[in-house]
């Protein structure tokens, strides 16, 4: 039986709640648990909002037309010239009704594709490169720098991009269906 002996800390070299073999105080047991568990919150908070984000631009008609204030299109022609990728902001300006959707649709897809651990990483990457492609037109001339939070958050998907989403997630449970099915195919 491959679940018969674990309990909480033995797959980090415990033996169970108390620590055990390899641990030398008893909270470390506690410590390793929560290291295991650390990006959740990351995931939880960016998945949230990048969902939000994409549904209030979907619900907002303002935001969802050519021109006008609070528009996608007033924003792109008022950040044309201080944008640090004027082609991109070009590329928007060419249909901003369909970009707005564009960008909408795609904040969803992350922010879900995050919240369930779902291609955990090609979730992270879309989410930095919205991150990316917002800071290197819409809040480049943002000084100091750091007062702009797209930078923030290009950074704060790196972590989830090279970790994925390794716990309480599809990917996690696909990947132990796999496992357990290889271990009773070959084992």
């Amino acid at each position: 039986m491959v679940h018969a002996n674990r309990s909480i800390g033995a797959d980090v070299g415990g033996t169970g709640i108390g620590g055990g073999a390899g641990f030398s105080s008893s909270g470390a047991w506690l410590r390793a648990l929560l290291a295991r568990h650390a990006l959740l919150p990351l995931r939880a908070f960016l998945g949230v909002t990048f969902l939000y984000a994409g549904v209030d631009k979907l619900t907002d008609p303002a935001f969802l037309a050519d021109g006008g204030a609070g528009s996608l299109g007033e924003t792109l022609r008022q950040v044309h010239d201080t944008a640090a990728l004027p082609l991109l902001v070009d590329l928007g300006q060419k249909s901003p009704v369909g970009f707005g959707y564009a960008i909408a649709v795609g904040e969803m897809a992350v922010g879900l594709g995050v919240l369930l651990g779902l291609l955990g990483r090609l979730a992270a990457f879309g989410g930095a490169l919205i991150s990316l492609s917002f800071w290197l037109t819409v809040s480049w001339a943002t000084t100091p720098y750091y007062y702009g939070n797209d930078l923030v958050y290009l950074m704060a998907w790196l972590p989830l991009l090279l970790a994925g989403t390794p716990r309480f997630s599809v990917d996690a449970a696909m990947a132990n269906r796999r496992k357990r099915h290889g271990t009773k195919l070959f084992g």
